[in-house]
């Protein structure tokens, strides 16, 4: 294996040309000043101090630089794995304590160990399993959670924190009056005026600017502001190395929410990734390449105080627009981090704490996908209600929960969906050797004698009673002048033990009620597995045709000219 393969820096690094260094350093500054101050917040969702968010920020996008196959995704704190930290982490430790934040830190060599395994093993196509709906539907449910929790800073009111929405409603219905004037009115010119800038062009630094305007105002009127809940001080310097607490003993608790992280951050990864990939042309996304990088992000960030990290739509979507070509702006991006550790932390003292819950909550409320559910209400109505059920699962059971239901119905539905397969009769289109779906191609000829049925699906243990259901159905139809059976096998691309064993019993049923039964259009591999099966036991080559229309006319005319040779060539290939 080529070492590039391994490490992409070495790919892209050697070939690096002065024209991209510009764009480069000012996507990594850009990103900074977004990263920065959304860093310090994210932190606080994840009932972590706040120079864990920057800490997050530092070791996971420079290993990402380096290992991950995209050069412009953005790695670091996101709002919604910095809620699954809270609410897996919450329920065993006193948030901020130092138990805590060992756990944070051990879960982040958790997830990164399991993200850097499935990568090692090629597992990325577990992702799979997590359809569109089950996402949106999650992400979305995820997104009014976050934006509930930061109420708590938004209105200066100490509401409980939760992962499902009854509670977090009953609290705030309750105690909502009790809110510090000062800070709900902080909290809501802020939000206006990152909507304002954001509408005016998303290239703004609306985050760093509210940051800049908070500290000043908060500083120069700080008796006026009494009462307003500050950051006050954050520590400085870089983070020490030291190998996590490895506390095994939780590894049973925290697992299920390592893996909601390991999907969540694949997916938001992934997607991110393939978005990016698509504007240009100069690389190619390995998914099981960015499990490796996503877990190595982790597994070295935790080893120097990083709680689990993974890409940001938005910074990744900024450090594209800006310009970014190569993971030099991530070094960039990284390197002002640094600066902001060693020097410009005692900066963010008199940050308002409710200017960092208004950053957050404009921010996910934007991930409430309304246009989806409204595009699958009208395209899909089985994926609209799969979306619906994520989404109230989320909502109401938590955040585990809410996954769990959600990939559960997902599985549910794709069984129900291969089990149930369209299966239709065919129809000879008038004056052609073609035969078509009779239900969407009314003009087609139909003959009592014969059945030309099509099955759009592998033939296996889910669904074989469907076939054999719908293959009955269609006789009955015919009627007793039925001659011949044709099975057009060409949507047909595996065949398992139970699906051979129900297509033998077919055959064999109705060659006894003297109804020849006909294959056309096998695939090699199920021609394979249904001659190692026995079907050949039953039938000869004989009853093997490379179109519908071949079987049909041998039948009829007994024109066996082409079939001879199709037989001929089955025979050579299974000498």
């Amino acid at each position: 294996m080529r070492i590039q393969k391994i490490i992409p820096l070495l790919e892209w690094l050697p070939k690096y040309k002065k024209s991209q260094f510009k764009g480069d350093v000012v996507a990594g500054l850009t990103v900074a000043t977004v990263l920065i101050p959304q860093g310090i917040a994210y932190a606080l969702i994840a009932g972590l101090p706040p120079i864990y968010g920057l800490y997050s920020a530092l070791i996971p996008q420079v290993i990402y630089a380096i290992f991950g196959s995209s050069r412009q995704v953005a790695i670091g704190p996101v709002a919604t794995d910095s809620l699954i930290v809270a609410a897996s982490i919450s329920t065993i430790a006193l948030m901020g304590s130092e138990s805590y934040i060992a756990m944070a830190i051990f879960l982040a060599l958790l997830v990164g160990s399991i993200q850097f395994l499935m990568g090692v093993f090629r597992l990325g196509f577990i992702v799979n399993f997590l359809s569109r709906p089950v996402i949106t539907g999650f992400t979305s449910a995820v997104a009014i959670t976050i934006g509930l929790n930061q109420f708590k800073n938004f209105f200066g009111v100490d509401f409980l924190q939760s992962d499902q929405i009854h509670i977090l409603l009953e609290d705030i219905l309750t105690r909502i009056t009790e809110l510090e004037t000062k800070t709900t009115i902080i909290g809501i010119v802020t939000s206006i005026i990152i909507i304002v800038l954001r509408g005016i062009n998303k290239k703004i630094p609306n985050a760093l600017i509210v940051v800049v305007l908070g500290i000043v105002l908060m500083y120069a009127f700080e008796t006026f502001f009494f009462g307003v809940a500050i950051v006050e001080s954050i520590p400085s310097g870089l983070p020490s190395f030291a190998v996590p607490e490895l506390n095994f003993g939780l590894v049973r608790e925290l697992l299920p929410m390592a893996f909601t992280l390991v999907m969540v951050g694949y997916l938001e990864t992934i997607s991110i990734g393939k978005y990016l990939e698509s504007q240009q042309d100069e690389y190619k996304i390995d998914p099981n390449q960015e499990l490796i990088a996503l877990g190595l992000s982790n597994i070295f960030g935790s080893f120097f105080k990083s709680y689990p990290s993974t890409s940001s739509f938005s910074r990744s979507a900024i450090n594209f627009d800006a310009g970014a070509r190569t993971g030099v702006a991530a070094f960039i991006s990284a390197g002002l981090v640094v600066l902001t550790l060693l020097y410009l932390t005692p900066v963010f003292y008199y940050l308002p704490k409710t200017v960092l819950a208004a950053i957050i909550i404009v921010a996910v409320f934007r991930l409430v996908n309304v246009k989806e559910a409204r595009f699958l209400w009208k395209a899909n109505i089985l994926d609209f209600w799969l979306l619906i059920a994520t989404f109230l699962a989320t909502l109401f059971f938590g955040i585990e929960y809410g996954i769990l239901i959600g990939v559960s119905l997902s599985l549910i539905v794709l069984i129900y969906r291969t089990s149930r397969p369209n299966v239709v009769e065919l129809g000879k289109v008038p004056d052609s050797d073609f035969y078509r779906n009779k239900n969407r191609f009314k003009e087609v000829l139909l003959d009592n004698e014969v059945l030309v049925f099509r099955f759009d699906a592998q033939i296996f243990y889910a669904n074989a009673s469907y076939f054999r259901e719908r293959l009955e159905h269609m006789v009955n139809q015919k009627g007793e002048s039925l001659k011949l059976i044709v099975l057009d096998a060409e949507s047909i691309n595996r065949v398992d033990s139970t699906g051979i064993e129900m297509l033998k019993q077919q055959v064999q049923f109705y060659m006894n009620k003297g109804i020849t039964f006909y294959l056309a259009g096998v695939k090699g591999p199920v021609r394979d597995d249904l001659f190692r099966g026995g079907l050949l036991e039953i039938i000869n080559l004989d009853h093997f045709f490379m179109r519908a229309n071949g079987a049909v006319t041998f039948f009829k005319t007994g024109d066996n000219t082409n079939q001879k040779k199709y037989a001929q060539y089955i025979h050579q290939a299974y000498k």
